[in-house]
């Protein structure tokens, strides 16, 4: 056990005086059902939707939707594996703690820093490309809207941070709206699409028809290859639908709240993914799709809609943003954890008198600034190594749930541990299934060029965490030593 775990029969939580609530590591429980359920939401729908989908559907075609389908129901034996261990103990630093108590000290110290590195990076490119969006509407503006991207990045970072240091209710209310925006405009486009399979009141209503989905060279055009050759990017869609679990010790109500967040999974996969392509892809043969085009915009226009490029620009603009909130939010909580237990910086542990991580939030924050500079700098080219390896990191976080959760199973059956009350159906089977698909991904990515690049960087980092891990050992071990010579 380390200094923040708590008894594991209750959440964690603490009564103070004014009535609030908080966790056994200081933190506020701000965040109510309301706000839970959208970051579940919006965790799940970001630019790799809105955008990479384009290049999916060019590489697979309609055979993507089955692509979807299959990884979303790896991620829901995920989000279960990681809803068990949150029930049994609800703690902020989550599977970095779980990592830390199942597999060892060094498991969670290597999982706190590169989901750590993971949201850096993330925050640097979604910062980055939210600027570039706004060029949409300045570019060829005039008056003071007109500015560099530099300059709305800067504001950006500055205003995000800025809400993250005010309270974890604003951090939750931002998430809200920008999920809302989200699963609003995906709505919106499903209604749409459904008018003109039906009623056909656009230019693309002679064409539309559900048999678009297998008319046009097949459901596998490209063959089965092309497909499984998608899934990596289909699962680095995904990344960040574990950030509920990093909810879990300002969550006013874990026990009642969390469950039903991870349970819509399926249905928000089902919905937002699933059936969003279905949707465009009975409207518009994908055949019209291009890599480097929204396949939101292209239906927008296939529909005679010239209002499209703007709606979608607007719709990546606020999930850029949605994920760069998120960054700053859980950047601070995997650092003070790792403080907490010997693992990093010990004034990282600070809070501000509103229960929020002042120091961790903000080197995070004024690292996304440098990288942002970076960014405008570098090649391209160089920038992406970097940028790939940060999609390797977030999978990381998923292995170490699943073998987490595998070890905390066995325990809990052979009554080492009480058993968790929201237990992950199927399970280990299921963690087991969902690590050999993982596993398959990350051998896809060794296939693939483009994503080669992507595993490069792992062992660079994983060399440089075992010289900080063995450096910290040795710190540790000499005051203790220093400890017992006064005791003496």
């Amino acid at each position: 056990m380390t200094s923040v775990q708590v008894d594991q029969h209750n959440d964690g939580s603490e009564a103070v005086a004014d009535g609030e609530s908080t966790s056994a590591e200081g933190y506020q429980r701000g965040l109510g059902a309301r706000q839970i359920q959208m970051i579940a939401i919006g965790g799940a729908i970001g630019t790799g939707l809105f955008l990479g989908a384009g290049k999916g559907i060019h590489k697979a075609g309609p055979s993507l939707i089955l692509a979807y389908a299959i990884a979303g129901l790896v991620i829901f034996f995920i989000m279960r594996a990681l809803g068990e261990l949150l029930m049994y103990r609800p703690v902020s630093g989550s599977f970095s703690e779980y990592a830390r108590e199942f597999i060892g000290p060094f498991a969670g110290f290597v999982t706190g820093w590169t989901y750590w590195l993971f949201w850096v990076v993330t925050g640097i490119t979604e910062v980055t490309a939210a600027s570039e969006y706004m060029q949409y509407w300045t570019k060829n503006a005039d008056g003071w809207i007109n500015q560099p991207q530099w300059v709305f990045a800067l504001l950006f970072t500055v205003i995000l941070f800025g809400a993250n240091l005010i309270s974890v209710k604003l951090f939750g209310e931002l998430e809200f709206w920008f999920s809302m925006v989200k699963v609003t405009a995906i709505i919106g486009m499903i209604l749409i699409c459904a008018g003109i399979l039906t009623i056909g009141f656009s230019d693309a209503g002679d064409t539309a028809s559900v048999g678009m989905l297998w008319n046009q060279g097949g459901f596998f055009p490209n063959g089965v290859g092309s497909t499984l050759m998608t899934l990596q990017m289909v699962m680095f869609a995904f990344l960040a639908v574990e950030l509920v679990g990093v909810t879990a010790g300002e969550s006013k109500d874990p026990k009642t709240v969390l469950p039903k967040a991870i349970n819509t999974v399926p249905w928000r996969i089902a919905v937002f993914y699933v059936g969003a392509l279905i949707m465009i892809l009975s409207v518009v043969p994908w055949t019209h799709f291009q890599p480097g085009v929204s396949p939101f915009v292209a239906a927008f226009e296939k529909m005679g809609l010239g209002v499209g490029a703007a709606i979608v620009n607007f719709v990546v603009l606020t999930a850029a943003l949605s994920s760069c909130n998120s960054g700053m939010y859980s950047t601070g909580r995997m650092l003070r954890d790792l403080a907490l237990n010997g693992q990093g910086p010990k004034f990282f542990t600070k809070l501000t008198k509103n229960g929020l991580p002042l120091y961790g939030t903000s080197v995070s924050a004024a690292l996304m600034l440098v990288g942002v500079y970076i960014n405008y700098e570098w090649p391209g080219e160089a920038f992406n190594y970097v940028v790939s390896f940060a999609t390797i990191s977030g999978m990381w976080a998923w292995i170490m749930i699943l073998i987490s959760q595998i070890r905390y199973r066995a325990k809990a059956d052979r009554g080492e541990l009480p058993q968790s009350s929201f237990k992950a159906p199927g399970a280990p089977f299921t963690s087991w299934f969902a690590l050999a698909f993982i596993g398959m991904v990350i051998v896809l990515m060794g296939i693939d060029k483009d994503a080669r690049i992507s595993l490069y960087a792992a062992p660079v980092w994983a060399l440089i965490l075992f010289i900080g891990y063995q450096f910290i050992q040795r710190k540790g071990a000499r005051a203790e030593a220093d400890l017992t010579k006064t005791s003496a």
